[in-house]
Order: structure tokens, then sequence, then C-alpha cells
């Protein structure tokens, strides 16, 4: 955000309002005071993901332009489970959701800041829920949701004919009500959320209204696409998490680092903390020189940083500078070169076997499709192992060899890349 731009501008500049109740109201509440803004999220992972990194982004954007933040956890709605459009969704136990739950609100925790006069806080929405009795629930907030609006609902609609239980057609009652408690205990007047949440956001402020007498606003996040409108945010090892043990720091690297030109401008603007001004000067790099992909290294270099550290970042730089820039290997962490060696491409070898020839490798590896072409593409000068080009086709690795012990690094010509883990 630029100095003395507003909030709101910035938020409609990186194109992050996608829905709002009443932007101009919502404008003219900020100018008059900081606002209290929250934003939720299920333990339905033992981690949250890149998309909900989206959304803790945007309320941190509001932090730093001196609203105060809430971040809720659903330990109650995460027993329920938000309804997806097809099939009932797996209910997991409570000792699961409370463990998870406890991922979901440290990882909250490494994003928004918890000192100064907008503190952050985090919540539970469990804590109000747990004790209230059925009699109670339907009382005070069932009542308030008339069923042929519920029925209308997208997600609901589309589940009609293959059908939905009651306990995934109420969740919009428990979402609803963790905004009307936020409002009751804190002064929350503003929730966000992905678009594909709209209707649970907007219910929320619809309840509020009939509860209250008070009007209160919602603001949804675009959900995220590629430019040739396919979803964003899956690769070929599925979710990219911000676990560093679901998802390795060096994948998550990687997964920005290899963004398309046609969508990486529009991610910076989402997920990147960058002036306009850079980002529009990485734009122009963008399109006058793509080969140099100056956009995706910033945008895998800042958000690596952001979810994995500074420090890791840097073994991540260094890790890739060794593996693909020829540099020595020895002084790279072992945990790093082998997230690195495992997304390139590896094979595991038993060290009770002994260690084949470099030959046999390059085939049991894939980066030769045969013994005649592994030893052609030694003869050739292409054959290299630990960044040293192989001479000898019969050579056999040291044990000496094995970075960190249990590594070996294979490559033909300047990027054909596997490894070789010996266990």
């Amino acid at each position: 955000m630029s100095e003395g731009e507003h909030v709101l501008d910035d938020l409609e500049w990186r194109g992050l309002i996608a829905h709002s109740t009443d932007i101009a109201a919502l404008r003219a509440e900020m100018d008059e005071k900081p606002v209290k803004v929250y934003v939720g999220f299920d333990p339905s992972a033992p981690s949250l993901h890149f998309g909900n990194l989206l959304q803790i982004l945007t309320v941190r954007r509001l932090q730093d332009a001196g609203h105060k933040p809430y971040g809720l956890v659903g330990g109650a709605t995460g027993m329920i489970g938000d309804p997806k459009q097809a099939g009932e969704r797996r209910l997991n136990t409570l000792d699961t959701v409370k463990e998870w739950s406890a991922n979901v609100r440290s990882q909250l925790e490494r994003f928004l800041a918890f000192e100064g006069s907008n503190a952050a806080t985090v919540v539970n929405n469990y804590d109000w829920t747990a004790s209230l009795s059925t009699i109670e629930f339907l009382r005070d907030i069932g009542k308030h949701f008339p069923v042929n609006r519920m029925l209308a609902r997208d997600v609901v609609r589309s589940r009609l004919d293959s059908g939905i239980s009651y306990t995934e057609f109420s969740y919009v009652l428990l979402q609803s009500m963790d905004y009307l408690n936020l409002y009751r205990d804190f002064g929350v007047t503003l929730q966000t959320g992905g678009s594909d949440q709209w209707g649970n956001l907007t219910a929320g402020v619809e309840l509020i209204r009939r509860v209250e007498g008070a009007r209160v606003n919602a603001v949804a996040t675009p959900l995220v696409t590629k430019a040739d409108g396919t979803k964003f945010g899956k690769t070929e090892s599925g979710t990219v998490w911000l676990d560093g043990t679901m998802t390795s720091p060096y994948a998550f690297y990687q997964f920005w680092l290899n963004q398309d030109d046609r969508d990486v401008v529009q991610l910076l603007k989402y997920y990147s903390f960058r002036s306009h001004k850079e980002i529009e000067d990485l734009a122009r790099r963008t399109e006058q020189q793509p080969h140099l992909r100056a956009a995706q290294r910033v945008l895998a270099e800042e958000l690596t940083s952001l979810v994995h550290g500074v420090e890791e970042n840097e073994r991540i730089k260094a890790a890739a500078a060794a593996l693909f820039g020829g540099e020595g290997l020895g002084g790279l962490s072992t945990s790093t070169l082998g997230a690195a060696l495992r997304e390139a491409g590896s094979v595991k070898v038993k060290r009770a076997d002994g260690l084949p020839k470099v030959v046999d490798l390059l085939v049991a590896s894939g980066l030769c499709t045969s013994r005649a072409a592994a030893r052609r593409t030694i003869g050739e000068g292409g054959a290299y192992l630990n960044n040293v080009r192989v001479e000898d086709p019969d050579l056999v690795p040291a044990e000496s060899d094995l970075v960190g012990g249990t590594w070996l690094v294979l490559r033909r010509g300047k990027k054909n890349l596997a490894g070789v883990e010996v266990v």
C-alpha cells in the first residue's frame, strides 16, 4: 500500500474485493475510527493452505492500516463441515479437531501482529458453542433463518437431488452465530472470507441486523484462478500447505517460482506486500524480459520468507545455486537438499546392497533410458556426480561421496537432475 492511500483503495487495486455488502458505508466507518475485523478457518486438515493464506494476508493488510484483526479457529464448525458441491464431508473426531485447531491457531499467530494498540486476537468458536443447548440454539438462532432462503443457496440447491444432511444444511447457522458473538463480545463489524463463502458471510450480516438491529459489513476476496480459467493452487503432489512437513519449503518455493507469466503479476498483487510501483515495474520486466523470471523470483522469495522464514529461504536459494549452478554441495542443509532432490525426482538404493555404478544409477534415476545411453552420455562429457563430471563409465561412488551421509546428486547436462537416496 502506498503512503497515505486508503486501505480499501489498495485492496481494490490488488483485485482483492470480489463482493462487498456496502463498501461506501465501510469506508465511512473506517474513516471515523479503526474497525474490528475477523476471518475464520475451520480445522478441516492438519494445516492451512495457500488459499487460506490469501485470507490471512488480506486481514494483515487491514491490520497494517490500523484496524484490529480477530482470527477465528472453527473448533465447533470444524466438527460439522461446510457443505461442499459433491458429497458429505467426513466427520472428524473431537480429538482430531482439537489437534488441528491448535495447528491452525499457531499458524495464524505467525502472520498477525500481537502487540500494539491494534494487536490481533485469536478465538475459538468451540468456546461459545459447546455449552449451547439445542433449545437455545433453535430459539435464539434458528428462528432467524427462513428455510426457503437456505434452500436457495447454490451449494444446498446443488445437493438436493443427491442428498444433504441436516448437519451440513445447518452449518450456515453456526457460522452466522460466530459473527453475532464477535459483534456482541468484541464489537467486530467486518468479516472477510473467500467468495465461495459469500452466502455464509451475508447470512451473518443479516443475523446481526435481525437480532441486534445493527448494520455490519462483509467483504469477500475472489477465487484465485489461472489465466486460462482453471483452478489455481494444485500441484502434481496435491495441495500447497503452509506446514513444511506437508509441503516442503523447497516445494513451496518452486510452486511460486514456476508460475506462468500470465498469472504472476496478479499473484504479486494478491500475495505480495510490495508497493504498487514495485509490482508495476516487475510487470514491465516480465513483459520485456520474461526469460529472467524476475517477478516469479520476487514472489517465491517473499512468500517463502514469510511462511518458512528468511533463513530457510536462503537455504533454498543456496540449494538451487548448488544444484543448477555447479557450486559445492558440502555446505547445504541435508533436509533442504533432500527436499530439492525429491522434488526433482529421486530413487532409493539400499546401502546393504552396495552402491551401484554411476551408469546404473543414471538408468535407475530415469536420467538415461539404458546403460548404453548412459555410457554415451558419460563419453560425451554430459554426466555429473555431485557436480563433478564423470569420465569413467565404471565409476562406483564411494561412501565419502554421500552428501550428508545420504545423498548422491546426478545430473545429465545442465538442467536434468535427479537424486539418489542411500538408505
